[in-house]
């Protein structure tokens, strides 16, 4: 069965298309079970997600959704939402809905983790509009900052996966030190909170060309049997499926063969 468990509507007001648009895409490309979840809303960064008065719209959309194709597709409903603590909704936290992705898309510009609350200091890495701060931070530590709040947000015990992993390489900015080094301390957390983590497509369509995580993360977690499941992030109907046999295969490669999805916040296994 095909998975896609991340995906977005244009509510989030950087992602195009209608909602129905994305599903008859995801039925083309023979996709089984696919998730919208949608940017969360919070206090923060509002030009790029949803506000709080519009919860109710999406998620009465994507039910009506869910019960228009439920002979054809199953459709599940969730949030992706940004690890930052003081600033996210409880509503969302406490929202009935099949799973919640945790995220982490900003940093601090030049304090540690600790300081994460001082939320004028962030700056959203993945953001092309900021990418000029890469040049005033150690790469080193930008990573190990990102890694940080991975494994805080592990240990919040908020959320049932986590969002692209390693997504701090959007840029194809590396560390010098080990990545498995850096990363290792989130991924303890990560399997002791019992998350899953998705491998995710859209790292292919960004400057790193890579999946998130990359085979070397997979790899990791596989070791420490991690469980997985699947996303393309689609922020337009055409990106929807995009090249998920890939990531599929390589999961394969690695010696997985089942994946996640979430009913209710309750673990389903699928066999991929």
């Amino acid at each position: 069965m095909k998975v896609d468990l991340h995906n977005h509507t244009k509510l989030c007001n950087h992602a195009e298309g209608e909602i129905e648009e994305y599903i008859e895409a995801a039925i083309e490309k023979k996709i089984d079970i696919f998730g919208f979840s949608d940017h969360a809303p919070m206090n923060f960064d509002k030009k790029y997600r949803m506000s709080l008065n519009e919860v109710d719209i999406y998620e009465n959309m994507i039910k009506e959704a869910k019960e228009k194709y439920k002979d054809k597709i199953e459709i599940l409903l969730a949030y992706e939402v940004d690890f930052l603590p003081g600033l996210m909704e409880e509503r969302i936290l406490n929202a009935d809905v099949d799973y919640l992705i945790g995220s982490v898309h900003f940093l601090p510009k030049s304090r540690g983790h600790k300081e994460i609350l001082i939320h004028q200091d962030l700056w959203g890495f993945d953001n092309p509009e900021f990418i000029g701060e890469y040049k005033n931070q150690d790469i080193d530590k930008i990573w190990e900052d990102y890694f940080s709040a991975i494994e805080a947000m592990a240990k919040s015990n908020l959320f049932d996966i986590v969002g692209h992993l390693d997504l701090i390489k959007v840029f194809n900015f590396k560390p010098k030190k080990d990545i498995k080094k850096i990363a290792l301390n989130s991924l303890k957390a990560i399997k002791k909170a019992n998350m899953v983590i998705e491998i995710s497509s859209a790292g292919l369509r960004k400057p790193v060309n890579e999946p998130y995580p990359s085979k070397e993360l997979i790899e990791l977690a596989y070791e420490m049997d991690i469980e997985i499941t699947f996303a393309s992030d689609a922020h337009k109907p055409e990106q929807v499926g995009y090249k998920l046999d890939e990531i599929r295969n390589l999961a394969k490669e690695i010696g997985y063969s089942k994946c996640v999805i979430f009913r209710n916040r309750e673990k389903a296994f699928i066999d991929f």
